[in-house]
């Protein structure tokens, strides 16, 4: 008769003192423990009143014991014994005799225990109750669903030497048991142990990094096929500029959908539709013009749906202690899809021509998209595998409202803080645009930058404010949980992301060295990143089911910043300098200054 022993694999390393472990298709533990002990009753006896017990540093809640019908292991003169009380259930079968019984005994001996998978036990163990057995009464613990591993206990002074395990293949990873008050304890690998709520983020950051990676291919895309199709600059600017017709239209659209339908259908649609539209550019240049431009313009509108639905999905997933970095490191993917983009753009057109960047960098939306559908929820109230302890952190305690249906404009409208959002990023980002648009021309005409030189000092800034924008947002989340209100942390971070490149760009005129300007540029566009940390979460702040539609309404102006402003600094410098350039944006960034620390908040104002 063999006693079998199921252990929990999380508890193997305290099960065994000693020994060595091997795992192969089949998993084998070899112990060594005490001196035999043997009191000489019957194998019959063993059988009625079996004393099997293990150290107390084996014991845990799911630790069981039960019974093979291998009866050659054996042998009915040694009992397995270790030092000290363990209450342990045992399920002994010996011919038509079946129960389940306790022991609990005190005793030394010598012992090799073997541990082999064994998945033909597919029954579950019930509780039942337990009689008193030697005049004492014991606990009882019910086991539904064990890791199906098996353990075999053998005297030393047995004449068996090689002991059998079973090879069975393992039909099921993980387990789950029930304790003694009731809790299920369920064993999983890593993956399922990491929070969902970061896999989420995850998924966006590699959204945005594929967002910026599809937008500015054609940038670098545009010399091969301009000269192909013999288009003229003004064409190329045409070509240029129509992806912003498609980006403006979605902007308010977007936020009205994903706050009424959620998130993850939302981003879903837009990562689709503008991959789709990427594969599909080569097709419509060779076909004509104005259908290359309406795919711009498509591209356009998927892109533009992506930040205000991004912003909907993590303002319901992301605690307010998380808000900074968990948007700090998605809007960082956009930073550096620009890097990725810019750096491999090149070599595909050299290798296989200018086609395969819209072919190879459209064709990972889909890899995305199939990850998303599997893994996303609109809502942690969604997603059915969400642990409660998670739901609670991440709820907060906050009742879990409706969705939207109608979108109060007139409300929304009437803050000021909203305001304090709209205008702040419209002067945030005519500085930003300015310097992403112009940086190489600057850097050619001012600095004597050559093109190669130029393009790899524009790689720079990105680089900067992917790491800056990350720095920030821990800074903040942890300004929070200290207990610094929302409020003050949103100001501090915005008014370092509207001074720091308003001081750097000041200096630009009093630098000597092409070094020093360089350096002020990145420096200029690492403390711009902490607006991240500032006005781009101040959406969820102050309206957390309207996060879409606020978000849609103040990158509307954002877009119109650069738009006009990447206009408005050709006429300056054709009847100005470099330097009328800058004060403009540094004049900007100063009225955001103000506004931004006299009218926003981190209080909820609409709700």
């Amino acid at each position: 008769m063999a006693i079998g022993g199921l252990i929990s694999n999380r508890n193997l390393g305290s099960f065994i003192d000693s020994g060595k472990v091997c795992q192969t298709n089949h998993t084998v533990v070899h112990r060594k423990g005490e001196r035999l002990y043997n009191q000489g009753k019957t194998f019959y006896q063993n059988l009625c009143t079996p004393r099997v017990s293990a150290s107390r540093n084996s014991y845990s809640p799911y630790l069981c014991a039960i019974s093979s019908s291998d009866a050659s292991i054996l042998k009915p003169t040694g009992r397995v014994h270790d030092e000290g009380d363990l209450y342990l259930i045992m399920s002994l079968q010996s011919g038509i005799r079946s129960q389940s019984i306790i022991t609990k005994q005190r005793s030394t001996g010598r012992c090799k225990s073997y541990l082999s998978s064994n998945h033909s036990f597919r029954s579950c163990i019930q509780s039942r109750k337990l009689d008193k057995l030697d005049n004492r009464q014991y606990q009882k613990y019910e086991l539904v669903k064990v890791n199906r591993t098996r353990a075999y206990y053998k005297s030393e002074d047995n004449d068996i030497t090689k002991p059998e395990v079973d090879s069975l293949s393992s039909i099921e990873g993980s387990s789950e048991a029930v304790l003694a008050d009731g809790n299920v304890l369920k064993l999983s690998s890593w993956w399922e142990q990491f929070p969902k709520r970061w896999v989420i983020v995850l998924l966006c950051f590699t959204a945005f990094l594929l967002c910026n990676m599809d937008r500015v291919n054609m940038s670098i895309a545009i010399l091969p096929m301009s000269q192909e199709f013999n288009w003229d600059s003004a064409t190329v600017g045409l070509i240029q500029s129509s992806f912003f017709w498609g980006y403006l239209l979605t902007q308010i659209l977007g936020g009205i959908w994903a706050d009424k339908i959620g998130g993850k259908r939302v981003l879903g649609f837009g990562v689709i539709w503008w991959s789709v539209a990427t594969v599909l550019t080569p097709v419509a240049a060779k076909i004509s013009l104005p259908f290359l431009l309406i795919m711009r313009a498509f591209m356009g509108i998927g892109e533009g749906v992506a930040m205000p639905a991004m912003n909907n999905i993590l303002s319901k997933w992301i605690p307010v202690s998380e808000r900074s970095r968990a948007l700090s490191l998605v809007y960082s993917g956009m930073y550096l899809g620009s890097v990725t983009g810019l750096a491999f753009s090149p070599i595909l057109i050299q290798k296989f021509k200018w086609p395969s960047v819209f072919y190879s960098f459209g064709s990972l939306g889909s890899i995305w998209f199939a990850l998303w559908l599997k893994k996303a929820y609109s809502s942690p109230k969604e997603d059915p595998e969400l642990s409660t302890e998670e739901k609670e952190l991440i709820m907060g305690g906050n009742i879990s409202k409706e969705p939207v249906t109608v979108i109060p404009w007139k409300l929304i409208l009437s803050k000021p803080p909203v305001w304090a959002l709209i205008i702040c990023h419209f002067c945030h980002n005519w500085g930003t645009f300015i310097l992403l648009t112009w940086m190489p021309t600057y850097y050619n005409q001012v600095l004597k930058f050559n093109l190669t030189e130029s393009g790899l000092f524009c790689v720079l800034p990105w680089l900067t404010m992917a790491v800056f924008a990350n720095i920030g947002g821990w800074i903040a989340d942890t300004l929070v949980s200290r207990g610094l209100s929302v409020t003050t942390v949103r100001k501090i971070m915005q008014s370092i992301g509207f001074l720091g490149p308003a001081f750097f760009l000041s200096q630009l005129s009093r630098v000597k060295t092409p070094a020093m300007a360089v350096l002020c540029m990145a420096c200029s566009q690492g403390s711009d990143a902490f607006s991240q940390s500032g006005l781009y979460s101040n959406h969820q702040d102050i309206g957390p089911r309207y996060s879409g539609v606020l978000l849609g309404l103040s990158n509307t102006a954002g877009v119109l910043a650069g738009v006009f402003g990447t206009a408005a600094t050709g006429y300056i410098l054709q009847r100005g300098s470099w330097d009328d350039v800058f004060k403009v944006a540094v004049a900007l960034y100063l009225v955001g200054t103000l506004i931004w620390n006299i009218f926003s908040t981190g209080e909820k104002i609409l709700d």
